[in-house]
């Protein structure tokens, strides 16, 4: 579908919600993309400086005085780049840093496979299988490209398409605003499934990530921000429980006596 088309159809359903066609747009619209991989990566690597330049916002624990807890999460990120399923694995270097914080439960992935995992998490979960669940859904948002393909969706074509002309000083301010941004729920739909689908190539549990939402969910109070435009918890868990039978994963590994003594070499 042609790009004048597309634009046409959302000036059309702007004014008529049934018109002919648009469901079509609708998708080609949420999976186009004007930034290119290499844009991915750069961007990656700008959100990355802006992070580390903020060390009271975002204190990245030293890799050398605690080597296990890292040794630890590479080798569950190892694991889900061997599956073969995550498509950018060479393209992107998917490395991991840890924030101290134990207050806030959560992770993210920025485009170029930079992972961010909190000790909050780390230390909320229960099993290895959980945090691989959490981390494919995450690696999933860049191996999916959903950043760039968002910040397409919000700028318009055109815009992009001048922003990247201008280049350093644009993409600046575009990895500026990556910080933080709020996928819509198609993107983290995606994220589910491809979190599953990587983890079907493994040993783990698969539903890992189902096993994440069961325990937000008895927690109660204020769901982590990241929920916040997800779809209601019990139905994700469903789906991604769902995707492992159609997918046939015969994993069942949670290494739960490991994954607590790691948690035990945390500040």
């Amino acid at each position: 579908m042609s790009i004048r088309k597309i634009v046409f159809c959302l000036m059309a359903t702007a004014t008529v919600p049934f018109f002919h066609g648009c469901n079509e747009v609708k998708s080609t619209v949420e999976n186009f993309n004007t930034f290119s991989l290499a844009d991915d990566l750069k961007l990656g690597r700008q959100t990355v400086a802006q992070i580390e330049s903020k060390p009271n916002e975002y204190p990245i624990l030293d890799e050398a005085r605690y080597p296990q807890v890292y040794n630890y999460l590479n080798g569950i990120r190892d694991n889900i780049l061997g599956s073969g399923k995550v498509a950018t694995a060479k393209q992107f270097p998917y490395e991991l840093r840890i924030i101290k914080d134990d207050n806030t439960l959560n992770a993210f992935c920025t485009p170029g496979g930079f992972i961010y995992v909190y000790t909050g998490l780390i230390k909320f979960l229960d099993s290895e299988d959980q945090l691989a669940g959490v981390l494919g859904h995450e690696m999933g948002h860049a191996d999916k490209r959903h950043s760039t393909r968002q910040m397409t969706k919000m700028m318009g074509i055109d815009m992009v398409a001048q922003a990247l002309a201008g280049k350093q000083v644009a993409m600046a301010q575009i990895a500026q605003g990556l910080i933080g941004l709020k996928f819509s729920r198609d993107h983290e739909t995606e994220a589910d499934q491809a979190s599953v689908t990587y983890l079907c190539g493994t040993p783990y549990n698969a539903a890992g990530a189902a096993a994440f939402f069961e325990k937000i969910q008895g927690k109660g109070g204020t769901p982590p921000e990241f929920l916040s435009t997800h779809p209601n918890p019990a139905n994700r868990i469903m789906e991604i429980k769902k995707r492992k039978t159609q997918l046939g994963c015969s994993g069942d590994n949670t290494n739960e006596t490991e994954y607590a003594r790691i948690k035990r070499t945390l500040p």
